[in-house]
């Protein structure tokens, strides 16, 4: 698929809309697809950038939310948009899944960087999940708040 989509970029479209599809493994697939392509380019995700923030990151599933947080790092934001895009991922730390709080701690992080009226509201958060959380995301967490806080 990812092949595909790279030699014929307008069916992007098409694999983004499966990450929406009601069959889960389709969901799973199309949100790996989408997340493999735009690690090459991250400009496809533009026009999409409303349907990721207000619709596809209210799907539930575990393997899209994950790369979800991923996709949120390649956006170009505003204040606005990264407020939202904060409010989505604090929902995620609720998700039972590790990986998907490790990346939503990534993710924060990342716009912790653009955002100084965020850093410091982040930086608490990721704190408090550096010391609770998994052994993934200790790990995680402690690389991510050496970077925020040297800055």
């Amino acid at each position: 698929m990812v092949t595909a989509v790279l030699a014929a970029p307008r069916l992007f479209s098409i694999v983004v809309e499966g990450m929406q599809h009601p069959n889960p493994l389709i969901r799973m697939r199309c949100a790996d697809a989408v997340e493999k392509i735009t690690r090459q380019h991250p400009e496809y995700l533009l026009p999409y950038k409303r349907q990721l923030i207000h619709q596809i990151a209210q799907v539930e599933q575990q393997e899209v939310r994950w790369h979800v947080a991923q996709l949120f790092s390649r956006l170009p934001l505003s204040r606005t948009e990264r407020r939202q895009v904060q409010a989505v991922l604090l929902g995620f730390l609720s998700d039972e899944s590790q990986i998907v709080k490790t990346f939503t701690m990534q993710a924060l992080a990342d716009i912790a960087e653009q955002d100084p009226e965020l850093r410091r509201p982040i930086i608490q958060r990721l704190e408090k999940l550096t010391h609770l959380g998994s052994p993934a995301m200790q790990s995680r967490g402690r690389k991510l708040l050496t970077k925020l806080k040297a800055k």
